[in-house]
Parts: C-alpha cells; sequence; structure tokens
C-alpha cells in the first residue's frame, strides 16, 4: 500500500527484470467508514511522499506507467487531488517530466437517485433495495472501478494514473489487457500480486514480478531472500473473496477452479487454467458513507483481583448503573444513546467465541458512547466517570480505584459513520461514472 514503505531496492529490481507496468493500492475500506465518510486519509503525506519519490523516478527511469488506486485512502475525488499534489510537487523538485492523469470517481447523489428511480441499482446481500434517503444520508459516495478508465488514460498519453476508488486488481490488470493478454491469466495474476509480498514466504518482503502470457503467469518475489510456493500462491484466492474459486469484478467473473499451481524453482510460481466469464451487464460498486452520531471514549485499567475474578458481573452491574444515571440526571432512555463497552485483556475481540477461561491480570476497559451530538455524548460519558473510577461488587467492603489511561478521563472522537451502501449501479459503459483529466507536459 503506498505509504507503507518498502525497499527501494525491490523496485530496482523489478525495473532490471523488464516490467511493463508498476501498479500499487493506495487504500481500502479495511480500516472502517471514517475515511471515506470524512474524506481523510490514513496514511501520512510524508510516507505516500517517500514512496512517490521512489516510484515516480523508477517509472521515469524504465519509461513505463505507474498506476495509483484509491488514492486518499476511499477514493475521494479529495483523496485523488492530494496524491496529485504530491505527485506535482516531488516532479516540480526532482526534474520529471511525466503526464500524469487523474480519474475521479466520486458520484452525485442526484445522479445517483435518478439511476435508482430508472431501475439501475441493485442490492448485493445482505442489503435490500436501495431508497433515495440513504443517498442522500451519505456524506461521500464513490463508485469502484475497474480497469477500463485506467486504460483509457494510458492510451490517451497519461504515464501516470492516479485513480479514485478502483478495485485493487484493477490496477495490475490495465496493461496487460492493452496488451492483448488473456483475460483468465491476468485477472488471477492481478488478485495474486495485490498485496505484493503476502503472496510469498514472507509477506513484509515488498513487491513481486508477474510475467503474464497466452498460456497462464509466472510470478516471483522481488525480494530475493523470500519465495513464491505454489500454496502460498493458492493461498491467496482465499483473501478478502467470499469464494476461494471465483473473484468478481465489474466486467465478470474470474473461474480458478482448474487453475493448477506448479514450482517452476524453489522461488518462482506457474499458474495455468485461469478463466474469465465475461458479465451479461457491467456494473459498478457503490460505497458510501453516512454519520450515525458522535462519539466519546474514555479507557480505564484494572487490576483489582476481586473485580478481575467477576469481571462480566461487574461489566453487567456498570451497564446497570450507567443506563440509570443517565435517565436520572440526563432525563435520556436508553433507546436515545448507546455505549460499547469492551473488556481488554478479556473477551474484547471474541466476546462469546472466546475458549479461555482462566481469570485476566489485567483489563483495560474502553467505554465508547455514542449519542446525536458530540455534547450529548461527552455529557453520558462524564456521567459515567465515577463508575469507571470506584465502581465496586456488591459484596465488596472498599471502594477499588481503578486507573484512566489519561487525563482529561474521556477523549471526544466526533463524527461516527457507518457504511451504507452495498449496491451495484448497472452501466451502458464502463467510463460513463468517472470523470478523467490527464495533463500531458509540454514540449521541450
Amino acid at each position: 500500500m503506498l505509504g507503507a514503505g518498502f525497499d527501494p531496492v525491490t523496485v530496482e529490481r523489478g525495473l532490471r527484470l523488464g516490467a511493463d507496468v508498476i501498479a500499487i493500492d493506495a487504500g481500502s475500506t479495511d480500516s472502517g467508514p471514517h475515511y471515506l465518510g470524512a474524506a481523510e486519509p490514513k496514511t501520512a503525506d510524508g510516507a505516500v511522499r517517500r514512496d512517490l519519490r521512489i516510484l515516480l523516478h523508477a517509472a521515469h527511469e524504465g519509461g513505463i506507467p505507474l498506476i495509483v488506486g484509491s488514492c486518499g485512502t476511499s477514493g475521494t475525488d479529495s483523496g485523488v487531488q492530494r496524491v496529485s499534489g504530491i505527485v506535482r510537487e516531488i516532479c516540480a523538485q526532482d526534474g520529471l517530466r511525466l503526464a500524469v492523469s487523474e480519474i475521479y470517481s466520486e458520484q452525485s447523489p442526484a445522479d445517483l437517485i435518478a439511476r435508482l428511480d430508472a431501475g439501475r441499482i441493485q442490492p448485493l446481500a445482505p442489503l435490500g433495495p436501495l431508497d433515495a434517503a440513504t443517498i442522500g444520508r451519505c456524506s461521500h459516495i464513490v463508485g469502484m472501478m475497474g480497469h477500463e478508465p485506467i486504460a483509457h488514460a494510458i492510451a490517451a498519453g497519461a504515464q501516470v494514473v492516479l485513480a479514485g476508488r478502483a478495485t485493487d486488481t484493477a490496477l495490475a490488470a490495465a496493461v496487460p489487457l492493452m496488451r492483448g493478454m488473456p483475460a483468465g491469466p491476468t485477472w488471477h495474476a492481478a488478485k495474486v500480486v495485490e498485496c505484493g509480498g503476502q503472496c510469498t514466504t514472507n509477506p513484509r518482503a515488498g513487491g513481486v514480478l508477474a510475467r503474464i502470457d497466452e498460456d497462464g503467469f509466472t510470478i516471483e518475489p522481488l525480494d530475493p531472500e523470500a519465495e513464491c510456493t505454489p500454496t502460498s500462491v493458492a493461498a491467496h484466492m482465499l483473501y478478502e473473496t467470499a469464494n476461494p474459486f471465483t473473484m468478481r469484478e465489474p466486467a465478470g467473473t474470474l473461474q480458478v477452479g482448474d487453475a493448477r499451481y506448479t514450482a517452476v524453482d524453489h522461488r518462482t510460481v506457474r499458474v495455468q487454467g485461469s478463466r474469465f466469464e465475461p458479465a451479461d451487464q457491467h456494473t459498478i460498486k457503490l460505497e458510501g458513507s453516512a454519520v450515525t452520531g458522535y462519539e466519546t471514549m474514555s479507557f480505564v485499567g484494572i487490576r483489582d483481583p476481586r473485580i478481575l475474578a467477576s469481571i462480566d458481573e461487574w461489566a453487567a452491574l456498570l451497564r446497570k448503573l450507567l443506563a440509570e444515571r443517565v435517565e436520572s440526571t440526563l432525563g435520556l432512555a436508553e433507546s436515545a444513546w448507546q455505549a460499547d463497552l469492551r473488556l481488554y485483556g478479556h473477551n474484547a475481540i471474541l466476546d462469546e467465541l472466546e475458549r479461555e477461561t482462566t481469570a485476566p491480570r489485567e483489563v483495560g476497559v474502553m467505554l465508547l458512547v455514542s449519542a446525536s451530538t458530540q455534547e450529548l455524548a461527552t455529557a453520558i460519558s462524564k456521567v459515567a466517570n465515577p463508575l469507571l473510577l470506584h465502581l465496586p461488587l456488591p459484596d465488596m467492603a472498599y471502594l477499588p480505584s481503578l486507573a484512566f489511561a489519561f487525563s482529561p478521563a474521556h477523549i471526544d472522537r466526533g463524527a461516527s459513520y457507518e457504511f451504507v451502501l452495498n449496491h451495484v449501479v448497472e452501466v451502458d459503459d464502463p467510463l460513463e461514472l468517472f470523470h478523467i483529466d490527464i495533463d500531458l507536459p509540454e514540449a521541450s
């Protein structure tokens, strides 16, 4: 991922091995709806600038395209502009003459409502039919492009493509498909390379190089100490897929049930037998994030052995007393607010699935209050403060002192977002939802 860092030597090795394109992802929905809702990047500008400088010089030296997808983490228009600004700054400072294209993927609510009324938006499970009100609630909506807008920009002369929200695979598939490579091996190779070293024996080892031909593809790590094995390559179809044998793209479905994975040597794998089935209807997936309320967080540590021996009882008592005190002091029923209580060190992650039953040595208690306004969430958190500091169990003859992690004891987290769209738009043209700008450098 752009901004996550990599060894420049691996990029140099990729050029020496004859790479035709550099593809790198800059975003994801993995970190939740905030980054789309607030249109904020997850990565630091300094880290993005460091990675981009290496890649821009490599693209310039090799005379090959550099494709960056899902700019700014969520692919919003401001995310594309942010990365574009860094690219142009580097090019100006380092004297690089590169044709840059921005592809914008943010969607107009009015346009989507018109498409909804025309019956061209369909739900993906588990969501049901969409309504205009849900579209209107979204602070930002992006469409997830396939390879077509990227290929269009390159064909028009762009050497650096900065795309909004895109499928991870589209970045690596665009150039091979433009060169006439078969869709099955191309999409499968693109899926395997999407997370770089994750398809190797050392997931931290940086990038990989895929060679695609008429009959399949071959893949190897760019780090000489890492290895690709049939298992490590095949296993990547288990990653972020509902079915390890299929993967849906806007243009169709990759089928790898008949794929064969063969070790060429101790670090290189050959894959054959992948197929791609074109869809009857091209679709673009929508991602939309909406404000659901405002949050305030408190965090306190417990080492009292008596409480830890009955930590579930203590947590239930805290929830009960907090609800009672919020109603008596603020006049709020439980339906008007929410509180997420997590006991870190005791089932905070697995909850009822946790099988370990030994008493913890210490527990960190996170109370996350959600309400319709920040002021209300903070007020509820302040009501909880004395309970988090000194709440005893009913049979305790003393008042325990628990340890707040910071002062003040609460942190206002601001707006809370959730993904409210899991739908696809039917389109007649794979480019119609995306705006493409290309800045060709003037001839010297």
